[in-house]
């Protein structure tokens, strides 16, 4: 299998863990006789240093012609002092909008070998195992106006949360079979006690279900959804919700499991190319330390392997190798223990890249295609 994979690393620790990917890309690539091209992009803080914009047309078009896209992080202080169009945060707004990515797809995960590291106790972490689907596209982010303005010599704002039905439908309809393929249940979450849009979203996602009649749909206030993803997270299988809930539940969610360097994301469009990305943002407190972890980058890229290019095993052989090496007690700083010598990034990525290479389910996955 030939495929081109945009690479976007942007900015602060994005351009290490970016790195880490591609190199275990490539050693996917070696084990299962797939030829992965790389073409690199420029988004963010480093694109507005160089072209004054936070995402120039040619990497709006280097993505479009590929067949996926990895992006690391954006932003850092550097640029908080930029107007609001010009800041780095804008380039991840446009790309979703000119990639068409309405939905953004974020797995969270327990690891027994991290549960020590979680601020929850194990009894009530343990085997939790959600996807929370965010609307990624539309509401208070993308709605007109969102402006400041003077009247009669006092300032005032508005920020707009607009939706058409048709937007909260397709992310609905999405999250509905994805729970199909788990646990059957679709938690919608909405703030329907105040929100007229929230009132719409709650009437499609009862219209949708009827579309899918064995999997058991259930709605749940924000506020509460909250509480109740610290309370009992196990009860959550699929949730889905809009975007600015999507990004501070999803956020809340992703620190169950100890650190927000774990969490892979992917965002997913109608036509045209996913675009994959850990969840963590670009750390400029610690880049070019080595001590960042790659673990999210390395886990979106399986993510890439298995939605995009329909390759499972390749992906699960990633998922195995990362936690062969959690389990053998590796850790970087923000997972490590006090009982733990952290390792840095880049040995990080070898270990996983060596667990990978040696591991015997590869080979026996290996022999099945011989």
């Amino acid at each position: 299998m030939e495929k081109r994979i945009a690479i976007l690393p942007g900015d602060g620790v994005g351009k290490e863990v970016s790195k880490g990917a591609v190199s275990i890309l490539q050693s996917v690539g070696e084990l299962f006789g797939h030829k992965f091209q790389f073409s690199f992009g420029d988004i963010g803080g480093g694109a507005i240093d160089e072209y004054g914009t936070p995402l120039p047309q040619h990497t709006i078009d280097l993505c479009k012609s590929s067949d996926a896209v990895l992006l690391g992080a954006v932003g850092g202080p550097k640029w908080d002092q930029l107007p609001g169009h010009l800041r780095p945060e804008k380039g991840l707004l446009k790309i979703r909008k000119d990639l068409g990515l309405y939905a953004n797809v974020r797995p969270v995960r327990y690891y027994s070998s991290l549960s020590g590291i979680s601020p929850l106790r194990k009894e009530v972490i343990e085997g939790s195992d959600m996807v929370v689907v965010r609307e990624l596209t539309g509401g208070l982010y993308f709605g007109k106006p969102s402006e400041r303005t003077m009247q009669e010599g006092e300032a005032s704002v508005v920020d707009t949360l607009f939706y058409q039905k048709k937007e909260i439908e397709r992310v609905v309809r999405y999250a509905f079979q994805l729970a199909s393929g788990r646990r059957c249940k679709v938690t919608s979450i909405d703030k329907a006690n105040v929100l007229e849009s929230s009132r719409m979203w709650r009437e499609t996602a009862e219209e949708v279900a009827k579309d899918f009649p064995g999997i058991k749909l259930e709605h749940m206030l924000v506020d509460n959804a909250a509480m109740q993803l610290i309370k009992n997270p196990r009860q959550f299988d699929v949730i889905v919700t809009e975007n600015m809930f999507g990004d501070i539940l999803s956020d809340e969610a992703s620190v169950l499991t100890g650190s927000l360097g774990m969490l892979p994301s992917a965002s997913i469009s109608m036509d045209g190319p996913y675009l994959y990305e850990p969840i963590h943002g670009s750390a400029p407190d610690i880049a070019g330390m080595n001590v960042a972890n790659p673990i999210a980058m390395i886990l979106s890229a399986a993510m890439m392997l298995r939605m995009s290019f329909g390759l499972a095993e390749e992906a699960e052989a990633v998922e195995n190798a990362v936690i062969q090496v959690l389990d053998s007690g590796s850790r970087t700083r923000d997972i490590a223990e006090f009982s733990n010598a952290p390792v840095t990034t880049e040995e990080m990525i070898e270990e996983i890249k060596a667990a990978l290479l040696d591991n015997e389910a590869i080979l026996n996955i290996m022999s099945a295609y011989a």
